[in-house]
Order: structure tokens, then sequence, then C-alpha cells
């Protein structure tokens, strides 16, 4: 019987394991992919994150970020990303390790502390083209039938600048039947540093085009408010609802002695995210925390138009 000379033998076996060479590699970089926790495929149904997040050498930011682990859909942040300073290098070694897992599918908004760094520079080489202009800190997107603002309520917030002639500009061309703004610091907020008068305009030109729902940080709690109008009265029917989700990971705050009208949930007992589930004309919502067992909030309402 014809056999193969002992050359073409040699030559066979040193493919052969040149080819399982390759598929240890291969499934290696695999199994180290996993191991740094990929983003789950996005669902477009699902609006999640919060604000105040991530500090080096502290925990909470790696417990949130978990929970975004297990929740398939569209991250936002609410401002004050990373702390302190929002330094190129904290954003790589602090918030990178943790909510930065999720950043390709993450939407994010400025906080006070991003610009501890000139001109937020930090933020805006992190995130790319995913913040916006660089030097403004608004865009907006659509996620199917809502339509999403994230704005900055650190700089460029008052009453004719440019940023308040793009947002009015902006919602007039929407053609969305739900919108949700999402920015830093809240116009109305039960802290002990309370309401900020001036995200008015920001919060003003919400209202006037119909805005359903806003999202801030800044205050380390949840608190949710009923709708309100532009004075912060009750208004059922045309109102903004209000989260504030200041509970990303990095520090916990009390409350004023007094609330704040129209405030109907508040918490400072855990870190958590707010999980909205964007559905067609109304949207729910659930507070996640970290501790199993720990304060939920949950509901849901209808979208509405702009006022008359």
């Amino acid at each position: 019987m014809w056999q193969n000379p002992p050359e073409a033998n040699r030559c066979a076996d040193h493919w052969f394991a040149v080819l399982l060479s390759l598929i240890v590699l291969l499934a290696g970089c695999k199994g180290a992919t996993e191991a740094q926790g990929p983003a789950p495929m996005a669902d477009r149904t699902v609006f999640v994150g919060a604000g105040d997040i991530a500090t080096c050498g502290r925990e909470g930011d790696e417990a949130t970020a978990s929970i975004l682990d297990t929740i398939p859909g569209n991250v936002f942040t609410a401002g004050d990303n990373v702390y302190e300073n929002g330094t190129p290098d904290e954003f790589i070694n602090c918030y990178g390790p943790t909510w930065g897992r999720h950043r390709s599918r993450t939407r994010p908004t400025p906080g006070e502390h991003e610009y501890g760094t000139p001109d937020a520079e930090g933020y805006f080489d992190y995130f790319g083209a995913a913040a916006g202009t660089e030097g403004e800190g608004w865009y907006s997107y659509d996620i199917e039938d809502w339509h999403i603002v994230s704005l900055n309520s650190v700089v460029g917030q008052f009453e004719g600048s440019p940023q308040i002639q793009w947002l009015n500009d902006d919602l007039v061309s929407s053609t969305a039947t739900c919108t949700i703004a999402v920015w830093h610091n809240p116009r109305f907020s039960s802290s002990q540093s309370g309401s900020d008068p001036d995200q008015a305009p920001l919060w003003n030109a919400a209202y006037r085009h119909g805005v359903d729902v806003v999202i801030n940080g800044h205050a380390h709690h949840y608190e949710r408010f009923g709708p309100q109008d532009t004075l912060g009265n009750s208004d059922p029917t045309f109102g903004i609802r209000q989260f504030v989700v200041g509970t990303g990971g990095r520090s916990l705050t009390s409350f004023a002695d007094t609330p704040a009208a129209n405030s109907v949930v508040r918490d400072r007992s855990t870190f958590g995210v707010v999980k909205l589930a964007l559905r067609d004309g109304s949207y729910a919502w659930e507070f996640i925390p970290v501790e199993t067992g720990g304060f939920r909030d949950t509901g849901s309402a209808n979208c509405h138009g702009a006022p008359p």
C-alpha cells in the first residue's frame, strides 16, 4: 500500500498544530470579551439610566452598572458621569470599567463635574459623537415613536441662548407623539439645595412644546413629581412628569425638611437606575435598586400634546 513520505506527515502535523493554536486563540479572545461584560443587544423600547455615577475607589457605580448588564436597551446618563473633575484619566479609569462597558449604547448628558476640566473636554473626548457637537452639549434623537432631547443645564441654558433657540426649533420640528428631555440640574427638587430657578428656561420650553417626561440628576436621591406646569403647579393634563435620579453610585444625600410641591415619591436609601418602557402613546417607569428587596417605584401614564 502507498504511504505518505515522512516529510508530508511532518508538514500535515505542523499545519494541524497551527490550526489548533488558532482555534484556542479565538476561543480565548471570545472568553476575554465576555468577561468584560458585553452590553446586551439593544431593545428599542427601553430607556434606562441615572446620574451622578462613577468615582474611583467606590463600589456604587459597579453595583448600578451590574443592573445595566441585565437590561437590554438604550442607556442614558443624567450628568456628573465621573468625579471629581471629568478628566480624561477619570473617564478611562473610573467610569470606563463600570458604566463604560455600556458606552456603545449610551447617550450621555453633562453635569457640572464634567466642567472641572476646561470646556468639558474629557467628557466630549470620551463619548465622541454620541455627546453631540463638542462645546455645546445638547442634541436630540429618536427611539421608535419617541423624541429624546439631551440638554446642558450647566452652560447656555439662559433665555435667548443658542441652546434655547435650538430647543424651540427642535421641538417644533419633531413629529413624535411622546418626548423625553434629560438634563442634569433639576428645576424642582426636595433636596437640601432645593429647586434650581436657573433651569426655568429649559423647563418652560419643554412645557410649551408638550414634553412628557424630564429626567434629572444632581440631587443624590430618587424623586418623582406629579405632572406640573412652568410655575410648579399641578397640571394633570399638560404637565411634565419629572424624575430626579441622582442614584448612579456616587453617594446618597438627605432631603430638605419640607418636600417640594407635587413631590409624590422620595427615597435616599439605595443606589439604582430608572427604567422607562417606551410604548405607543404611553410609558411605564420602574426604579430598580441595587439591593434585592430594596425600594422600588413603578407606574405608567399616557403621553399628551402641547398645551393650547
